[in-house]
């Protein structure tokens, strides 16, 4: 293993990419490392039962890794008490299996805090896709709360510098939905640091390990 993707919705089939494919309650094939949850963009109150029981049957799978992704979204059309009540679930189930949980959130990064702050979880949380401030960013690593970083990384000047600031043990890199390669998010990482790409991947095995406890 050498590159991690802690969050993809296409697993690599390159051999010194380790990727955790993202999966619906859906999905088909759990045959690679994966996640399952229920998005807060597809949370269906018709099949909600059927989802959560679903994704509790396959959480303990071997190939599991994490519960999610899920969270809350504040542009979703969804209703914001029911994203709020299929998330205290979702972080039930990784509490009761022992699994980290990957966190989609739009707008809602206060929210998430203060669930953290009441809950005291003690599995890991990992925000994915992060591309905001510093400020918030902080205030995430200050709960405990791990953050992923993908495509917006090569582009975003903002996202650049808050990047710089933070420290490395809480940080992963992933693709999401992109197409870009994971190895090119590692070498823009290693070069925003001006540190070998060798340390940046050293660093995010090190989080792995302490993270998913493998």
């Amino acid at each position: 293993m050498q590159f991690i993707d802690v969050h993809t919705h296409t697993s690599s089939t390159q051999k010194d990419v380790f990727s955790i494919e993202n999966k619906y309650p859906n999905s088909k094939d759990f045959s690679k490392p994966f996640s399952i949850g229920i998005h807060p963009w597809y949370i269906s109150e018709d099949s909600l039962q059927n989802d959560l029981a679903t994704v509790e049957k396959l959480v303990i799978s071997e190939n599991c890794y994490a519960l999610g992704e899920c969270g809350l979204d504040r542009i979703s059309a969804t209703g914001f008490s029911l994203q709020l009540e299929v998330f205290k679930q979702q972080i039930q189930l990784s509490e009761k299996y022992n699994k980290p949980l990957i966190i989609h959130c739009v707008k809602a990064f206060q929210e998430i805090i203060q669930l953290k702050k009441e809950i005291k979880p003690k599995q890991p949380w990992i925000v994915h896709g992060f591309n905001k401030n510093y400020q918030i960013a902080l205030d995430l690593i200050q709960h405990q709360i791990c953050i992923s970083f993908g495509e917006s990384l090569l582009k975003n000047k903002k996202l650049q510098e808050t990047f710089l600031k933070l420290p490395l043990d809480f940080l992963f890199l992933e693709t999401d939905t992109s197409e870009e390669s994971i190895k090119n998010i590692y070498k823009t990482a290693s070069e925003l640091r001006k540190i070998e790409k060798q340390i940046i991947i050293k660093t995010v095995k090190q989080n792995f390990s302490r993270i998913f406890k493998r």
